[in-house]
């Protein structure tokens, strides 16, 4: 095995793969982020002197940018200008050892850097190549723009979110950036598991937009059997209910009921028994059909009593209930803990921040973060020596 397949994770799935990261800002850097979790070598090539956009984004943490902390550790860095012939020269060494290429650019820029998949199959026939943009390779949307705002709102996403007296909103994290990421590490591994069995390399083709109408769940198929247009509803569920945030005397929890069964339990330990022999209420289609009521109702109860009350009755009982949390308690929910769903990375300075870890390799140890969040080419030196001992090593 040469030296750069090398990621000093023997005990991951991915070790002794190599990924030369093209990527920037968010939807590529998560895909990158989590081959590296997964235990690949990530090679992140930025560009001289000012590195992936993201650097750029505050808040920032010893001059650092923790918006780029939080996607990018496990990665090692090397400024590379690709339209100059010696860095050219390198990134196609970079190449000649790599498993997995991925890129972010809009399409049509692989092309002009001289590197379509046309020339990389050829050159590089086991090579897998990842390509994230806001609309796919194909289409007459192809070479369009996009950002997470586009997606959602092209998508119907915002179409289904908020509440129905706001107007569009934007779901609260950028999930057009985020299931992008997450479906290109699907297409890698996939690819990753053909070329076990063909020898041959792919290109896999990811589209935010295409991503987000994928994520529309279930908004699709209501619309084809009702032919009714779904809208935005909150918190609530449109098939189910009581499903929603409901206040208690201090605050808010979750109750979710899919069952009548359930809801007659539920009715019961509330002290309204009466409630699941209502004719509004005793089926879930009918209670679907008075939602508004029976939340009115329901809520009459809960604000009797604190929500920890409520939340220790109902989960002793087997109801599905959760507490609503803000950022900062899930950072100190026993749960989250246990599971390593928190860790730390290492600013310039040495400052720690804490980021999300990966839901992939929870259990007793958590995240491995074998590699700080990278300096802008912080790895030259290492990623070119060892270029150079593979030649001399295949002389």
């Amino acid at each position: 095995m040469n030296v750069l397949t090398s990621s000093g994770a023997s005990h991951l799935p991915l070790d002794g793969t190599t990924v030369v990261d093209l990527t920037r800002v968010l939807a590529g850097p998560v895909c990158t982020q989590t081959l590296g979790d997964l235990g690949a070598r990530v090679i992140k090539v930025e560009q001289p002197g000012v590195g992936d956009d993201s650097r750029a984004i505050g808040p920032f943490v010893d001059d650092a940018s923790a918006y780029f902390m939080s996607v990018n550790r496990n990665k090692e860095s090397i400024a590379l200008d690709l339209k100059t012939m010696e860095d050219r020269a390198i990134f196609e060494r970079l190449l000649e050892r790599a498993d997995v290429l991925v890129e972010n650019y809009r399409p049509g820029t692989m092309e002009k850097l001289g590197y379509s998949w046309a020339i990389l199959k050829d050159r590089f026939p086991r090579l897998i190549l990842v390509s994230i943009s806001g609309f796919g390779q194909t289409g007459p949307y192809r070479s369009q723009p996009a950002y997470d705002m586009v997606v959602q709102a092209m998508s119907g996403m915002m179409s289904v979110t908020g509440h129905p007296d706001t107007g569009p909103c934007r779901v609260g994290v950028s999930i057009g950036d985020l299931g992008a990421g997450l479906y290109a590490v699907i297409g890698t591994q996939s690819a990753l598991l053909r070329r076990a069995r063909t020898g041959q390399g792919e290109h896999v083709d990811i589209s935010m937009l295409d991503c987000q109408v994928a994520l529309l769940e279930n908004a699709i198929a209501r619309f084809g059997a009702t032919g009714s247009v779904p809208g935005p509803i909150g918190s609530r569920h449109p098939s189910m209910a009581p499903f929603d945030v409901y206040a208690a005397q201090d605050g808010h929890l979750v109750i979710a009921v899919g069952k009548d069964a359930a809801f007659r339990t539920l009715c019961e330990l509330l002290g309204i028994p009466q409630l699941s022999g209502d004719e509004r209420f005793k089926t879930n289609a009918q209670r679907c059909a008075h939602e508004a009521e029976l939340k009115r109702i329901l809520e009459e109860r809960l604000r009797e009593q604190p929500a920890a009350h409520w939340l220790a009755l109902l989960k002793e009982n087997g109801i599905p209930t959760g507490e609503y949390h803000s950022v900062a308690q899930v950072l100190d929910h026993p749960q989250i803990q246990s599971r390593g769903m928190i860790t730390r990375v290492v600013a310039p300075k040495g400052t720690e921040l804490n980021v999300a870890g990966s839901p992939l390799l929870t259990g007793e140890s958590g995240t491995v973060v074998r590699r700080n969040p990278p300096a802008l080419d912080g790895d030259r030196e290492q990623i070119l020596q060892e270029l150079s001992a593979d030649v001399s090593q295949a002389a």
